[in-house]
């Protein structure tokens, strides 16, 4: 562990991926799914924002479609990568409405709240 942040390896065990830089994503903001103790929800999970999800998220009170330039956050759109949270993620696959997901881009502990299956459901590589 180094900076605060666990190792980076993906759901494969393998070096963990860059998710995306742009937007730039993750609780370090690194453009990676990094966690570590400070990271209370497990930013970990490499999605691909659909307008479906981001309608749910919204509607559960977890806007991330709207910009926020007072956070320099501009927005997600269909197609962004993002890191969202395990339990978010986890949430929507209940709810019918889960993005798809980048397993080598996936930090490990995902795999703490996600099972592995779940994942391989949306996986796209």
């Amino acid at each position: 562990m180094t900076n605060g942040m666990i190792a980076s390896l993906n759901v494969d065990g393998g070096p963990l991926q860059p998710c995306s830089t742009d937007p730039l994503t993750g609780f370090f903001r690194d453009g990676c799914c990094n966690t570590g103790p400070m990271d209370a929800g497990q930013h970990t999970v490499c999605a691909v924002m659909t307008a479906e999800f981001l309608a749910n998220s919204k509607y559960l009170g977890n806007d991330l479609s709207t910009p926020r330039p007072e956070y320099g956050f501009a927005g997600l759109k269909p197609g962004d990568r993002w890191c969202l949270c395990a339990a978010r993620f986890l949430q929507a696959h209940d709810e019918g409405v889960a993005p798809q997901v980048h397993l080598a881009s996936t930090h490990q502990r995902a795999l703490d709240i996600v099972p592995r299956k779940v994942l391989d459901l949306y996986a796209t590589d």
